[in-house]
């Protein structure tokens, strides 16, 4: 793993809930990447380099039913080869996959559990699907 997570934390955690109808209910989520750039740690003499990263990550129920948006920063230790790689892509507002794979990773699980807790506490339904255990019918049993 080439991504160490150094630092996480929100600057916006917003959810607005215009009605409790959840009939035909649609979820989308969208993840941006508004910024990436490098930060100088002289603190830290090592051959790593670190990056700051903004992200908003939003949770749409369609229609109308709710939007939840979580705006936050984020700090993370890469090589400097592949930090060089990035700041490159990122004048195209590009990425490399071995970067922003692990990144949407780390975004998804820190985001992901803040967001299930919003929707438990509004009386959303989960934005991912939840482990549910059924009883085993006796047809199913050998």
């Amino acid at each position: 793993n080439k991504m160490k997570l150094m630092g996480f934390n929100y600057t916006k955690i917003s959810i607005e809930k215009s009605k409790d109808i959840l009939k035909d209910l649609k979820m989308n989520s969208q993840l941006d990447i508004s910024n990436i750039e490098e930060v100088n740690q002289e603190v830290f003499k090592s051959k790593e380099e670190f990056l700051a990263v903004k992200f908003k990550y939003k949770i749409e129920y369609a229609p109308d039913v709710a939007v939840i948006v979580l705006e936050g920063n984020i700090l993370v230790s890469v090589d400097s080869k592949l930090a060089k790689e990035v700041i490159k892509k990122w004048k195209e507002k590009a990425m490399p996959e071995e970067f922003n794979i692990p990144l949407f990773n780390i975004i998804f699980r820190k985001a992901g559990l803040k967001a299930l807790q919003i929707e438990d506490e509004m009386n959303l339904p989960s934005h991912i699907q939840m482990p549910v255990l059924r009883k085993q019918e006796d047809s199913d049993r050998k």
